[in-house]
C-alpha cells in the first residue's frame, strides 16, 4: 500500500490525548505539535484515523513542506510539490484554510491566493494544458505556517470531525463533540463508573460518554471528502474500515451515565440527539436544577460544561458556582470535571483544583478543572 505522513490537527491542549489514540490505533508518530500530531500511515490508516478518532479535528495527507519568508519563496515552494500525484486534471482543488504564526506571511487571503496560482502552474505543466474546467471530486488544501516554515496538507475528511451527524439540535453554547470527548478522556472514567452532567444541555458530555462505552466508532454515520478518491483509497478499504468499525459495537454494555438540565425543551433536544447517534437505551436524562444536585452512589463523575456567563449577569454566575461547589462537597468520594472560561470558578466553588489546564473551545480560551476524588477500593476488598 502506498506510504502517507498524516497530519492530525486537534484543539489546542489536546494533543496529548490525540496522540495516545492514534497510539492505540498502532501508527508511528512523528510529531507531536500545537494543535496537531504527524504520524506515518497507508491507505488503509486514512479511512481508520477518520472512523475512530474520537479527538481529532481532520485527516490530512502531507503534501510537503519548505521554508518561505516571501510570496514568491512560497509561489515557488507550491509549484515544486507533486499536486498531479493526487489531484486529477478535473479535480475542484483550492486553499480552503491557511494559518500563520510567528511568520512573514500573514495574510491567509494572499496566502491562499498565491498557492492557488502556483498549484494551477505546476497542473499546467504536468497536464499540458492551459485550462482545468474543476467539474470533478473536490481536493480541499490547508496550509500552517509556523515561524516561515510552510506545512502543506490535502484534507481527507470535508467537514470536520467534530461533526458526527448525531446532533441535529443544540444548545445555544454547545461544546464540540471532539472536545467533549477528550474532557472525558483527560478522566479516569470508565463504563463502571457513574458519569453525571449536570449542564447537559443538547447531551454532547453523556452521549460521547456512552459511545465511549458501547465502543462506537465516531465517524460511523458520515462521509468523507476521500471516500470520492479512489485513485488514492480505495472503497474496499473503507468498507473494512466500517465492517471493523461494526464489529467492535457492544450494545451489551450497561453503564451509569446521566444528564440533567433545568429547561425541558433542552432534555427533549438531548434525548433526540441520543436516538440519532443509537446510545438513548445508555443514557438517563431528566430535567433537574443544579441545586437539586445529590446521588446516593459513591465514587462518581461530574463532568461538565457549565455557563460562562454570557447570559449570566456576574452575581448570578457567581452564584451557580458557588451551588455547584456546595453540591460537589455533599456527594461524597465524588471527582469533578468543568470546563469554564470564568475567572473566579475556584473561588466560587470554594477549592483550589488539584489540576487545570488550559483548554481552547472554539476561539475562547478555558479552563478545565478537576477536583480529584478518592479511588474506589480494589473489587474484593472492603
Amino acid at each position: 500500500m502506498r506510504k502517507f505522513e498524516l497530519i492530525v490537527p486537534c484543539h489546542f491542549g489536546m494533543e496529548s490525548v490525540l496522540k495516545k489514540e492514534i497510539d492505540d490505533l498502532g501508527y508511528d508518530i512523528t510529531e507531536v505539535a500545537d494543535g496537531r500530531v504527524t504520524f506515518f500511515g497507508d491507505e488503509e490508516a486514512v479511512c481508520r484515523a477518520n472512523i475512530f478518532l474520537r479527538t481529532a479535528e481532520r485527516v490530512l495527507i502531507k503534501i510537503g513542506s519548505f521554508h518561505a519568508e516571501s510570496f514568491e519563496e512560497l509561489f515557488q515552494g507550491t509549484k515544486k510539490l507533486p499536486w498531479e500525484e493526487y489531484i486529477p486534471v478535473n479535480g475542484k482543488f483550492w486553499v480552503a484554510k491557511a494559518a500563520s504564526i510567528k511568520s512573514a506571511l500573514f495574510s491567509p487571503s494572499d496566502i491562499q491566493s498565491i498557492m492557488k496560482k502556483a498549484m494551477v502552474e505546476r497542473m499546467k505543466e504536468a497536464y499540458h494544458i492551459e485550462w482545468f474546467p474543476e467539474d470533478g471530486d473536490s481536493f480541499p488544501v490547508r496550509a500552517f505556517l509556523m515561524k516561515d516554515e510552510v506545512t502543506v496538507g490535502l484534507d481527507t475528511t470535508g467537514e470536520s470531525l467534530h461533526k458526527r451527524g448525531y446532533r441535529r439540535l443544540t444548545a445555544k453554547a454547545p461544546i464540540a463533540e471532539n472536545l467533549a470527548a477528550a474532557l472525558i478522556m483527560l478522566t479516569p472514567w470508565n463504563k463502571s463508573r457513574i458519569l453525571v452532567d449536570p449542564f447537559c444541555g443538547s447531551g454532547t458530555i453523556p452521549i460521547e460518554a456512552a459511545m465511549m462505552a458501547a465502543s462506537v466508532a465516531p465517524g460511523m454515520h458520515r462521509t468523507f471528502t476521500a471516500q470520492n478518491w479512489k485513485h488514492i483509497v480505495k472503497t474496499e478499504l473503507w468498507n473494512e474500515a466500517l465492517e471493523e468499525a461494526a464489529e467492535l459495537i457492544d450494545m451489551t454494555a450497561d453503564p451509569d451515565i446521566q444528564g440533567y438540565d433545568i429547561d425541558d425543551g433542552m432534555v427533549e433536544i438531548a434525548r433526540q440527539n441520543a436516538r440519532l447517534a443509537g446510545v438513548d437505551k445508555l443514557i438517563h436524562f431528566q430535567r433537574r436544577d443544579v441545586e437539586k444536585l445529590s446521588h446516593p452512589k459513591k465514587y462518581g463523575f461530574l463532568i461538565t460544561n457549565p455557563p460562562y456567563g454570557e447570559r449570566l449577569q456576574d452575581n448570578e454566575l457567581s452564584a451557580l458556582y458557588r451551588t455547584v461547589g456546595e453540591r460537589y462537597r455533599e456527594l461524597d468520594s465524588w471527582s469533578l470535571y468543568l470546563i469554564t472560561s470564568y475567572e473566579n470558578a475556584e473561588r466560587d466553588i470554594g477549592r483550589k483544583a488539584d489540576k487545570n489546564r488550559k483548554v481552547y473551545n472554539g476561539m475562547l480560551k478555558a479552563y478545565y478543572y478537576q477536583f480529584l476524588g478518592p479511588k474506589p477500593p480494589r473489587a474484593g476488598k472492603r
